[in-house]
């Protein structure tokens, strides 16, 4: 009795708290405006958990279109197993100058936990255990006892206005991440990257649009509060249309989720570097592949190669040829796996 006297109580507290609308879907295709976050409506391929845009485990992992204000702001593949995000995708069009919103509350997506039939995103209670997702039980006391804090994949700096900015404020959309890390090469990368698309990614129709996919490869054991996987690195990668290039330019970067000194960056990375760290950390049958085959998986165009901070061109087409000759392989295990042990 007690237990659903319970159950009672966190439905009438979630009934009396301001709403945050998202959707939880079986594919990104059912909504039109939030497969529009992936370039061509093309899902990333991941290996044991989303391929062609099906997830592979739907009682593990959901699709989640977040929907603020009455308008879908970006996409997220949850996993409520270590619940954090796999990834989430948006669509960079320019950003705000004002990046923190005031007071914005933290917001859940009681649809994970079969709380609401109603697809609405609360406001979080700071009492209750989500038994699908992490709550803000979850983080308290989280700098001391594991010295994270809460890292937005989707960064509110990526954000064009202030409802956007306020809509990547759902735990949903937030892994455990270390707080040097979170305020150091991290937030340094995301800064560079943002002036990056304002400056590379203006399209034929004078606009600024992006394509951006930020994801986190979870640890093994590594929690916090015993409950919430704390993500072993976390990656990151954009394409976009260069109307001055006259083609489509790409890059990515990863970072470790460990304690780092104040002078650490995070070097850029091709779209096949990044495609052979996330089949390493994935594995299983499968190629990985985060945006369709228009983007390069080459040099970023307007990189000029820096000993420091960019791979060197033999290493860069090694991992090129490998990458291709890898997914390839698999490809064909994949449609003909009979023939091949």
């Amino acid at each position: 009795m007690m237990g659903v006297l319970n159950h009672l109580s966190t439905l009438l507290l979630l009934s009396l708290l301001p709403p945050a609308l998202s959707r939880v879907v079986e594919n990104f295709s059912v909504v039109e405006q939030c497969q529009n976050f992936f370039l061509d409506g093309t899902t990333p391929n991941l290996p044991g958990i989303l391929i062609g845009g099906k997830v592979e485990d739907q009682n593990r992992y959901k699709l989640i279109c977040q929907l603020f204000n009455n308008a879908y702001r970006f996409a997220t593949l949850y996993d409520t197993f270590n619940k954090i995000p796999v990834f989430s995708a948006y669509t960079f069009t320019g950003a705000s100058t004002d990046c923190r919103p005031k007071d914005q509350p933290w917001m859940i997506e009681p649809q994970l936990n079969g709380e609401t039939n109603n697809p609405e995103m609360q406001k979080d209670s700071k009492t209750i255990e989500y038994p699908k997702q992490a709550g803000d039980k979850d983080y308290k006391n989280s700098i001391p006892n594991k010295w994270v804090n809460r890292g937005h994949l989707f960064p509110c700096s990526h954000a064009h206005d202030n409802d956007t900015q306020k809509s990547t404020f759902t735990l949903t959309n937030i892994v455990p991440q270390v707080v040097s890390f979170n305020g150091g090469s991290w937030e340094r990368m995301e800064r560079n990257v943002r002036g990056n698309l304002l400056t590379d990614c203006i399209n034929n129709n004078n606009k600024t649009k992006a394509y951006v996919v930020t994801g986190a490869v979870p640890s093994k054991s590594n929690t916090l509060n015993n409950r919430v996987n704390i993500p072993d690195l976390m990656w990151t990668a954009y394409c976009c249309y260069n109307k001055n290039l006259k083609q489509w330019v790409a890059q990515a970067h990863w970072g470790e989720n460990q304690n780092e000194d104040k002078k650490k960056t995070l070097p850029s990375h091709t779209l096949a570097e990044l495609y052979d760290m996330l089949y390493r950390h994935y594995g299983g049958g499968g190629d990985v592949q985060v945006f369709p085959e228009q983007c390069p998986i080459g040099l970023h165009p307007t990189t000029t190669p820096n000993p420091t901070t960019t791979p060197n061109t033999w290493k860069n087409y090694r991992e090129i040829i490998l990458s291709t000759l890898r997914n390839l392989y698999n490809s064909m295990r994949n449609s003909f796996g009979r023939f091949f042990g």
